[in-house]
C-alpha cells in the first residue's frame, strides 16, 4: 500500500510516517501543499493522510484537485479541528474520511486500511498462486496450509510478486512498491529480503529470478 502523508507539523509527521512503515506501508512526506501536489503528479497513492491547514497550498484546495484526477487516491483528511461543521465542510470538499487530531493510532490504521478497501481499482482480498494464500486485510500469509512467519517487508514483497504474477517485477519496481521515495537504488536490500522470503516458503522454489527482468511467482 503506497500512502502519502501530508503535514507541516514535523513531529507528528515523522511520528505518522515511522509508524505507517513499522505497519509495512511504502510512506512520502510531503510538508506542505505544493510539495504534495507534484509527488501526486509522480506517484499513484492508494490513501493520501491530508492535513487541512496547509503552508502553500490549502488541504482544502489539494482536496478538490485530487478529486479532479480520473485515477484519484482516497482522501483521509486530518485537522485539529472537530466541530461538526468542520467535519462536513471537510466532507464537501471531497475527503473520503476525516479524522480530528488528536487521534489513536490504531484507529488511523484501521481507517487507512478501510479506505484502500474502498478504492475502486482496489483488488482482491485473497491472493493465491503456487500453493501460497495471502490475505492483504488480514495480513496473513500460508503455503500449503502452512503459516508463514514473514516481516514486514518479506510480507509487502510477496503481496506485490502475487499481485504481479504470472508477470515479472524488476527490483526497481519492488523498490518502489515495498519502500518508498528515500529507498536507496544502488541497494541491495530487495535482493535481501527476496533470498530471506525465498528460504521462508520453502521447496520447492517458487521464486525465480531472470537477470535484467526481475523476479516473478511460479
Amino acid at each position: 500500500m503506497r500512502i502519502l502523508v501530508v503535514e507541516d507539523e514535523h513531529a507528528l509527521a515523522d511520528v505518522v510516517v515511522e509508524g505507517l512503515r513499522d505497519q509495512g506501508m511504502a510512506v512520502d512526506l510531503a510538508r506542505d501543499g505544493l510539495a504534495a501536489a507534484t509527488k501526486l503528479d509522480l506517484t499513484a497513492y492508494d490513501v493520501v493522510l491530508l492535513d487541512r491547514d496547509l503552508p502553500g497550498l490549502h488541504g482544502d484546495t489539494l482536496c478538490q484537485l485530487i478529486n479532479e484526477r480520473v485515477a484519484r487516491p482516497m482522501v483521509l483528511m486530518l485537522t485539529a479541528a472537530s466541530a461538526p461543521g468542520d467535519r462536513v465542510s471537510g466532507l464537501t470538499m471531497g475527503a473520503d474520511d476525516y479524522l480530528a487530531k488528536p487521534f489513536h493510532f490504531p484507529e488511523l490504521i484501521l481507517r487507512i486500511r478501510a479506505l484502500a478497501r474502498r478504492k475502486p481499482d482496489a483488488r482482491p482480498r485473497n491472493l493465491h498462486a503456487a500453493g501460497i494464500e495471502l490475505n492483504p486485510v488480514r495480513r496473513t500469509a500460508v503455503r500449503d496450509g502452512r503459516d508463514l512467519n514473514l516481516s514486514v517487508k518479506e510480507f509487502a514483497v510477496l503481496e506485490a510478486l502475487l499481485r504481479a504474477s504470472p508477470g515479472f517485477l524488476s527490483a526497481e519496481a519492488l523498490l518502489e512498491q515495498v519502500w518508498d521515495e528515500n529507498a536507496d537504488p544502488f541497494t541491495n536490500t530487495v535482493a535481501v529480503t527476496v533470498g530471506r522470503l525465498r528460504r521462508k516458503l520453502g521447496d520447492p522454489p517458487v521464486i525465480t529470478t531472470t537477470p535484467g527482468v526481475g523476479y516473478r511467482i511460479g
